[in-house]
């Protein structure tokens, strides 16, 4: 994947003098300070930077995009719904998605990954019209995220091909999601989503779970993997390094503290999950975090 040597960002008084009424970004363009660019086999991967609070005009992007938020706040407004990031936190906008940005007071560092129509034309038929879900996606898509950030930022010769893949990935998630909202999902299955979130910290078992919400232990595991396309125990993982990686993030933290708070019996074992889910380990993510501080 080359590297692109000229980056370009915008000011938005600037874009509001040149013409009021239009404000579709052109490929590889973005409010903020661009940091570095990469662009290949269709993608453009792009990280930017806001030093501070912001807020920046309507508008949209000519390409489909990926949007990672890696450290501060952020908000969008699609229409009247207003959607608010959290680091680590990632949403799939489709080409001509018109919103209206706001950067909090500590600023923001973005990672971006859009997508040329070459991409988008020949993974119609598996993801369809991929239609934006205005809510933020943690979970498998925010690790895919991550991991193609670390990738940007450590680009070597093998590089390009597992960007493609990370990025495959990812589309297939959204397509899938779609799926999912399609489906009837019981309501009983909100419910143990819910505890899983709120307890994820605690030693849950699956059928402490399926008491409280009144089904089959058996049942409940099945038709969780149905729609989250995972066990139980992958999804709680998950939700244990996400709450990780928001207290490695801050400064002046330390590994053995952080896994026993985040649920786990010993830092080895939080390693070597930590891994699995992200790809690197907790000192490498610390470390990447820090830069952004």
């Amino acid at each position: 994947m080359a590297s692109v040597s000229f980056v370009q960002s915008i000011d938005p008084q600037t874009v509001q003098k040149k013409n009021p009424m239009t404000r579709n970004l052109e490929p590889g363009q973005f409010y903020g300070e661009i940091l570095g660019k990469r662009q290949d086999s269709g993608l453009i991967l792009s990280e930017l930077t806001h030093g501070g609070a912001r807020k920046l005009p309507n508008h949209s992007h000519e390409l489909a995009y990926f949007c990672l938020l890696v450290s501060g706040t952020y908000s969008e407004q699609f229409g009247t719904k207003w959607v608010n990031y959290k680091p680590l936190t990632v949403m799939f906008h489709p080409s001509g998605t018109t919103h209206l940005d706001e950067i909090g007071p500590t600023g923001g560092r973005f990672f971006s990954v859009e997508l040329k129509q070459e991409w988008i034309d020949r993974l119609r038929d598996c993801v369809g019209l991929l239609n934006p879900a205005t809510s933020l996606h943690e979970g498998e898509l925010a690790w895919l995220a991550l991991r193609l950030y670390r990738e940007h930022r450590e680009f070597e010769a093998c590089s390009p091909l597992t960007i493609e893949g990370l990025v495959l990935e990812m589309l297939a998630i959204v397509g899938r999601m779609r799926d999912v909202r399609e489906q009837h999902v019981p309501a009983w299955l909100a419910r143990a989503t819910d505890l899983l979130r709120e307890e994820f910290r605690s030693n849950l078992k699956v059928r402490d779970i399926a008491v409280e919400v009144g089904v089959h232990p058996f049942h409940l595991s099945r038709v969780f993997r149905k729609f989250h396309r995972e066990t139980i125990g992958e999804y709680v993982h998950k939700l244990r390094v996400n709450f990780a990686c928001r207290q490695l993030s801050m400064p002046d933290t330390d590994l053995a503290t952080v896994a026993l708070a985040a649920g786990f019996a010993d830092q080895s074992h939080f390693t070597r999950v930590f891994k699995n889910v992200t790809g690197m380990t907790p000192g490498v993510f610390k470390q990447l975090a820090g830069e952004n501080n």
